[in-house]
């Protein structure tokens, strides 16, 4: 089964269970029920497992800390079970280095995740969270240093360098007061091997032979919305007054 028809299965899943977790009457109630937080990832541990031509070029783990924000809406079926989506800013990518040459490449990308949530949801304590996400990339840029020297840097938006939507899978856990760890998976390659290039009339496609995928860890954070929780006690002083 391939991601795409895993992430739709995902989904339906998703829906089907929203269906029968509630009464008809409760459906019309649905909004009242979705609250907003203030999350996504935070500083990110990429790694990436790199190939040129079945070898296996070397790679550097990368840190990234900016830009990598978010907001999502969830919405529990009980004190232990969950759903949530939203858009997440990421910035992910890949460094490799061969022979003296290192080349720094990364994509921004808004993504818009889908995922289930399993534990002590309402009290905010602990509790497991996995599902999909779908990436798409707006910002490509290249940085390569020759023996410690910048030699080369641009940045493209849309580039074909990569695709331009990124399918992943993720998993983690959260615990009190909003921190939580993750790992995510991208099984396809991070480089485009359609895209092509002309250079003095000769046209080549330099990421043909090349396979490349990456996975990060990522220190989470997901509070509840501070306006919303203000808004809840504002609502409790006028009710009982």
């Amino acid at each position: 089964m391939n991601l795409n028809r895993l992430l739709f299965t995902l989904l339906c899943c998703l829906c089907q269970f929203a269906v029968f977790a509630q009464d008809t009457t409760e459906q019309k109630k649905l909004r009242q029920h979705v609250y907003p937080s203030i999350g996504g990832d935070g500083p990110i541990l990429s790694f990436a497992n790199v190939k040129y031509a079945g070898e296996h070029v070397s790679t550097v783990p990368r840190f990234t800390m900016f830009f990598n924000i978010g907001r999502n809406y969830n919405y529990d079926f009980s004190n232990w079970m969950g759903v949530f989506s939203g858009i997440n800013l990421k910035n992910i990518g890949i460094i490799t280095k061969e022979n003296g040459t290192k080349l720094k490449r990364r994509v921004y990308t808004l993504g818009i995740p889908l995922g289930f949530k399993i534990g002590d949801v309402r009290g905010q304590n602990f509790f497991f969270f996995l599902g999909g996400q779908y990436d798409l990339a707006f910002n490509y840029k290249e940085k390569q240093f020759v023996n410690g020297d910048k030699v080369k840097k641009f940045n493209t938006w849309f580039s074909d360098r990569t695709p331009l939507l990124m399918p992943s899978l993720f998993a983690g856990f959260r615990f009190y007061p909003g921190i939580g760890l993750k790992v995510q998976y991208y099984p396809n390659d991070f480089f485009n091997k359609d895209y092509k290039e002309t250079v003095a009339g000769v046209t080549t496609y330099p990421y043909r032979n090349v396979e490349s995928k990456m996975f990060f860890v990522t220190l989470t954070y997901d509070f509840r919305d501070p306006f919303l929780k203000r808004y809840s006690h504002f609502k409790m002083f006028r009710d009982q007054h």
